[in-house]
């Protein structure tokens, strides 16, 4: 086993240290199964391509040591807890084939920049600085991550949290000790820690994949955001006091694993199945869509159409919806005249439009005549 002391910074060789398989960055619950995955999915999420060119033109900068621990196999490598983007970017520029492989199993066409002889012997020893565990090892990358300069994004933090309060096993590490420790609100940690069991139930199950949404980007906020709204609790019957007690693990009840899936699938659609999510920004969507949850005319429309806007539509009262049809109509019809210099007279489709319009809103303004006399007469 290459020799670091606990405590002690030392420069060691490339060949010496290992990815973290368990880092707060790779999305997904299952276990990765080896380098070439993590550097894969350290590619899309940690966007690299300006690390490299850092690298590619100045050397590597050894100024800040990586974090390292013992494999636990006893196996001559070291684990890197804090630094695995530093150390897939230095792989990636010394490795031919591992690009080539990357290319080829995992359809990463990664540009891999050019690189002076001069600088390359900059990437052979990084210097390291070695812990005794990754518990010991958690305050320090928590506080860096969560609140310090090299921040996570909020599914890594979410990610970091759960990791660290369930490691506590019997101890009962408490989330009021992580907060503490990483320089955090409790609520925060709290609803990002839940989250992230509800994420891995639906991983666990079959139900759904991080790795399987729509977009590139991962908004985990929009999941802890909506988890903590009253509407959404009771949809998967969670209980309405669940933000209330420590985070467990599989909160969703057995038989609402459709509703989990289905709205899973809401927030961050599906690429394997051409879904694109119905929400669109934190505000207003997830407050929209609560409110259709907590309707059953408008999930039957939302189940139907996939329309966030029609189902939310079902939940306003019939006054709301005349009131604000009536005034988005005439705000249209407002638009269109002072657009009117656009109309050149030769398309007489556009006029039969017009005077459709006209007829229509005729009778609108009959009928609405006829209640007001009733209603002023009574």
């Amino acid at each position: 086993m290459i020799s670091v002391p606990v405590g002690e910074t030392r420069r060691v060789s490339i060949g010496h240290l290992q990815l973290d398989a368990d880092n707060p960055r790779l999305f997904g619950h299952s276990t990765v199964a080896g380098d070439e995955e993590i550097i894969a999915s350290l590619y899309r999420a940690a966007e690299l391509d300006e690390l490299l060119q850092s690298i590619s033109a100045n050397g590597y900068l050894d100024i800040e040591p990586l974090v390292v621990t013992e494999d636990g196999a006893g196996g001559d490598h070291l684990v890197v807890l804090e630094g695995n983007r530093r150390l897939a970017a230095l792989r990636i520029l010394r490795e031919e084939e591992l690009v080539a492989r990357l290319r080829d199993s995992w359809n990463l066409r990664i540009l891999v920049p050019a690189m002076s002889p001069e600088l390359r012997p900059t990437m052979a020893e990084v210097s390291v600085h070695k812990v005794s565990s990754r518990a010991a090892a958690r305050p320090f990358l928590g506080f860096k991550h969560i609140n310090g300069p090299a921040k996570w994004d909020a599914y890594a933090k979410g990610k970091f949290a759960a990791d660290w309060y369930r490691s506590g096993g019997s101890k009962g590490v408490k989330i009021d000790d992580i907060a503490s420790a990483i320089g955090d609100r409790h609520d925060t940690i709290k609803r990002m820690v839940a989250a992230i069991y509800v994420l891995e139930q639906a991983e666990k199950s079959k139900l759904f994949s991080v790795n399987d949404r729509y977009t590139k980007r991962f908004n985990f906020s929009h999941l802890y955001t909506a988890l903590s709204r009253s509407q959404y609790m009771e949809y998967l019957d969670l209980g309405t006091g669940w933000v209330r007690y420590e985070p467990r693990p599989n909160p969703v009840p057995v038989e609402k694993a459709g509703e989990l899936q289905r709205l899973l699938v809401w927030i961050y659609g599906s690429k394997d199945d051409d879904r694109p999510p119905i929400v669109r920004s934190q505000n207003p969507d997830i407050k929209r869509l609560g409110f259709v949850l907590g309707s059953h005319d408008a999930l039957l429309v939302l189940n139907a159409t996939r329309s966030l806007d029609a189902a939310y539509a079902q939940t306003e009262s019939v006054d709301t919806r005349f009131t604000t049809s009536l005034i988005r109509g005439r705000d249209a019809l407002r638009a269109a005249v002072s657009s009117l210099r656009a109309y050149d007279g030769q398309d007489k489709s556009l006029l039969e439009i017009a005077e459709d319009v006209k007829e229509t809103a005729d009778i609108l303004v009959q009928r609405m005549e006829k209640k007001y006399r009733d209603a002023t007469r009574d």
